[in-house]
């Protein structure tokens, strides 16, 4: 397995949104990395919780995991269902911390969500900011107390707005140091 592959964004049970491949390449140009796009389908009936109406993410995660290209580096689903993990009441995504896989929804970063009027610029916007967090955890970040950093943790949408898209020079600085750890680590003889 190569970790020097490239990100698999990878769009789960035809949700393809109009701007899927604008994301594809924020993804690459924000991690200077090629990007791929992919369309995959997950049985979800195992991973949706009834009682709550809601998908369990890490249930989310695996089921992404399993789909991953052996020359991926890193892969991230994206989905429009509304995700949770138990100690929280939703999320916008989650991830495995320094691992391959990563799932984001849009479900609550879409304006209809908060009873206003559709943007497919703003969604686009959430969902970059969004998948970069959870991508920069799977590259190892954890979260960071710069307000404009997109390692910021983002409890409410309004915390997704407040932040940028890029990572502090702390954070790219330790994104630097990991990404180059991890192809030195894929060097196998």
């Amino acid at each position: 397995m190569s970790v020097a592959g490239p990100i698999s964004v990878a769009y789960l049970n035809d949700y393809v949104p109009a701007w899927a491949d604008a994301l594809v390449e924020a993804v690459a140009e924000i991690f200077s990395r090629p990007a791929v796009r992919l369309d995959i389908r997950l049985d979800l009936r195992a991973k949706l919780v009834q009682e709550r109406g809601q998908y369990h993410a890490t249930l989310m995660v695996a089921g992404v995991l399993r789909n991953r290209p052996p020359t991926s580096s890193k892969i991230i689903g994206i989905t429009d269902v509304d995700l949770f993990v138990p100690v929280l009441t939703f999320v916008f995504g989650q991830s495995q911390l320094d691992g391959p896989a990563a799932v984001m929804s849009t479900y609550r970063l879409r304006n209809e969500f908060y009873g206003l009027p559709r943007d497919d610029g703003l969604l686009l916007e959430r969902s970059v900011k969004e998948v970069v967090h959870e991508l920069g955890h799977a590259f190892g970040l954890v979260h960071c107390a710069d307000y404009g950093c997109v390692m910021r943790a983002s409890t409410y949408v309004e915390d997704v707005d407040l932040k940028g898209a890029e990572f502090c020079p702390t954070c790219q600085g330790t994104l630097h140091r990991n990404s180059n750890r991890d192809v030195r680590n894929s060097t196998v003889s």
